[in-house]
């Protein structure tokens, strides 16, 4: 930068490692986060820099002979001043070098393929639509609805003839069984002829109708989806299971931190990557990305990176278990007078949000994925409208039938020369068969005679 030179602008070597998408190669450029990161820093501060890849490609470990390798080893040796990379803040590297306030924080999480942990569906998916309580729903709703079917038939005049000498075609099984058809999208015998009994069929059907189109939606949605039956949820689960391999980068801080860890299951993980480093540890995160699409390997990483492969590639999924939370930050060397004034630089960015800017940029998902989030069993409320316009219909059909009766029975009282609620009771009594008031209707009818 020969402006900044002439500035008389302080020039720091900055040393960085390629990965999508902190740093990325875009032709003869370098591109990503972590660039956008540091040309923001640098025009806080004040500096220019010149960027260069770490030789050896690794985050930076202790070697064999006690020397840092990667990007830390490079601080050390003053091959660089500071480095701008997704590098996890440690103890042990704290010990060497001095970090930053971490800029982006993470965990540990597992990356796998979906259908390398998709399992046999239960013998009762087909119930998984809808939960529990909308099943028990809609179970009270169909028997209500037949109820009222075969209530307000009863009621209806329209619905015979002669109630006292025929059967009316609307049994309560008979109405079960149009309530069932309407289910099924069939129609069904008999045939509605009152207006009441209208009423309740095409609210019932509509319901059914609305009730279908849920069902079918949510059901291809979780045929669709895979993490509903992802049976890896856990480490623990990681190490129970025998199809997958699992490993992690080498001579990174996530496999140290299963080293070092005192929890049995962190040391089975450890004790099966060390026994196996040279097949299922790898170099490069690429690598393992590559490795978990293309064979029965998970991989054990930092979690905000495999949000980013979840996000690029719809065949990946992220476990839910997220541990040992943990940030990236800037390293520098113990003393540098750059320490300070980048932390508080990076504070600044996180209070302006510009540090949430950049995660939204480059975490942008190009996959629309179905979870299990948001295709889930569809719960009551969820459809409270739909068996609030039943309930509704329900209530408008009886009191159609009862309008209907009210309206025969005053025309019967009127033609008899009686009472239009006696004559309206004996009606209601009649059609339903109460056997206590026929019978002592037909006594009285006895004495008459005699």
């Amino acid at each position: 930068d020969s402006r900044g030179a002439a500035e008389g602008l302080p020039t720091l070597t900055v040393t960085t490692i390629l990965e999508d998408p902190y740093v990325m190669v875009r032709g003869a450029e370098l591109e990503g986060y972590c660039m956008e990161l540091l040309g923001a820093l640098a025009g806080m501060l004040r500096f220019q820099y010149r960027v260069k890849v770490v030789g050896d490609g690794q985050y930076g470990a202790v070697a064999a002979g006690g020397n840092w390798t990667g990007m830390i080893g490079e601080i050390l040796r003053r091959e660089a001043d500071i480095a701008v990379a997704p590098l996890t803040v440690t103890s042990a590297r704290e010990e060497v070098v001095s970090f930053t306030t971490p800029f982006l924080q993470t965990g540990i999480g597992i990356l796998l393929r979906k259908d390398t942990t998709s399992q046999d569906l239960s013998f009762f998916h087909f119930l998984s639509p809808f939960s529990k309580e909308t099943w028990t729903a809609l179970l009270f709703a169909y028997l209500l609805t037949c109820f009222c079917l075969f209530l307000v038939a009863r009621l209806s005049p329209c619905e015979w003839n002669e109630p006292k000498n025929e059967e009316n075609h609307f049994t309560f099984l008979n109405s079960l069984w149009f309530g069932a058809g309407a289910l099924a999208l069939q129609g069904a015998t008999p045939r509605p002829q009152a207006l009441s009994v209208r009423v309740i069929a095409v609210v019932w059907w509509l319901f059914t109708l609305a009730l279908l189109a849920a069902y079918i939606a949510n059901f291809t949605a979780l045929l669709s989806s895979g993490s509903e039956q992802l049976p890896i949820q856990t480490f623990e689960d990681l190490v129970k299971q025998r199809n997958l391999e699992f490993g992690t980068l080498e001579g990174s801080s996530t496999f140290y931190y299963f080293k070092n860890s005192k929890n049995p299951i962190h040391q089975m993980i450890y004790e099966y990557m060390e026994k196996r480093r040279e097949h299922v540890l790898v170099k490069t995160y690429q690598e393992a990305v590559q490795r978990v699409m293309d064979s029965n390997y998970a991989f054990i990483g930092e979690s905000i990176s495999q949000d980013l492969a979840a996000a690029r590639h719809c065949n990946l999924i992220r476990a839910p278990e997220v541990i040992g939370a943990r940030g990236f930050g800037i390293a520098t060397a113990q003393a540098s007078p750059w320490t300070k004034p980048l932390s508080i630089a990076v504070l600044k960015l996180r209070e302006r949000g510009d540090l949430d800017y950049l995660r939204n940029k480059w975490w942008e998902s190009s996959c629309l994925r179905q979870s299990r989030d948001r295709w889930g069993p569809l719960e009551p409320p969820a459809l409270g409208g739909l068996f609030l316009t039943l309930g509704i219909g329900l209530a408008l059909g009886v009191l159609a039938a009862l309008a209907e009766l009210s309206s025969s029975s005053r025309r019967a009282a009127a033609h008899a020369k009686k009472s239009c609620c006696s004559v309206f009771t004996e009606e209601i009594c009649t059609r339903l068969r109460i056997k206590g008031t026929a019978r002592q209707s037909q006594e009285t009818s006895g004495k008459a005679n005699a």
